[in-house]
């Protein structure tokens, strides 16, 4: 059902059993899955591809231009998956010419007044609490949730099952499987209740802790660290995972919370 107040582009595409309220405005280029709500005074712009059962909230606006001075009118999308909730004054920016999307998984929970800028990748299962703001760039891996008021600087990654604490600034990589919160956002522990909520034996979260142990609590630098973790069998799946996660960052990940009040955790 389509509110007859609301504004829908004859060419926007819309799936079967879908409800908009009033005063929302659906531009051209747009594609709307099946059984999803889109509530009122809602802007879907240009480039926007929301999937089947998903919810939209009063007041958000999906695939704005980017806010970057390089964008030059490029024909990118922002993606949202299946069953994913949009709460309320969400703004997701679509991408620029760098990945040409910005992508939001499926069965997420992006609270109001959140942000999501530009060739943001977030994965499945994310929950993105109230005000938080994802600078561009930024990669969130599966499961990965995000307390309120928390900003997360331009392409950062957080891996999947991380926690992040409320009111944290994340400025380096947070490795899979963590704990973070502070300012800067600093390593506390594992996810461990998260893990447990999701189904890992206590002998996986064991060698979880054991790499994280090395990582945090021994008097090794990263470097050194990823070469006992490597050199040293038996080497578990998890380890492999956060190893390489480990090498692949470009920003550095984040330190210990006593190494990052010592030194202030200096940025690049």
């Amino acid at each position: 059902m389509i509110h007859p107040q609301t504004v829908v582009h004859p060419n926007a595409k819309i799936g079967s059993n879908v409800r908009i309220d009033a005063f929302t405005t659906i531009e051209e280029d747009v594609v709307i899955g099946d059984n999803t709500w889109i509530g009122s005074n809602v802007t879907l712009m240009n480039g926007t591809r929301i999937g089947n059962h998903c919810q939209v909230f009063n007041g958000a606006i999906v695939s704005a231009p980017p806010a970057d001075l390089k964008f030059d009118g490029e024909n990118t999308t922002a993606e949202i998956g299946d069953h994913t909730i949009i709460r309320e004054f969400v703004s997701i920016h679509r991408g620029t010419k760098e990945k040409m999307k910005t992508v939001i998984g499926s069965n997420c929970l992006i609270m109001a007044y959140c942000h999501v800028a530009h060739d943001c990748v977030v994965g499945n299962h994310c929950i993105i609490s109230n005000s938080t703001q994802l600078a561009g760039h930024v990669s969130l891996g599966d499961h990965a949730i995000i307390s309120g008021m928390c900003g997360v600087n331009q392409f950062v990654r957080i891996g999947d099952h991380a926690y992040i604490g409320g009111f944290t600034t994340v400025r380096k990589d947070v490795p899979p499987f963590v704990r973070a919160g502070n300012i800067p956002a600093s390593f506390s522990g594992i996810n461990a209740v998260g893990l447990r909520r999701r189904g890992f034996s206590p002998e996986t979260i064991n060698q979880i802790m054991d790499v994280y142990r090395i990582l945090y609590n021994s008097n090794l630098n990263v470097t050194q660290a990823l070469e006992k973790l490597e050199n040293d069998p038996p080497a578990s799946e998890m380890t492999s995972t956060i190893v390489a996660f480990i090498k692949e960052s470009k920003r550095g990940i984040i330190r210990s919370r006593s190494k990052s009040r010592s030194d202030g955790d200096s940025d690049d």
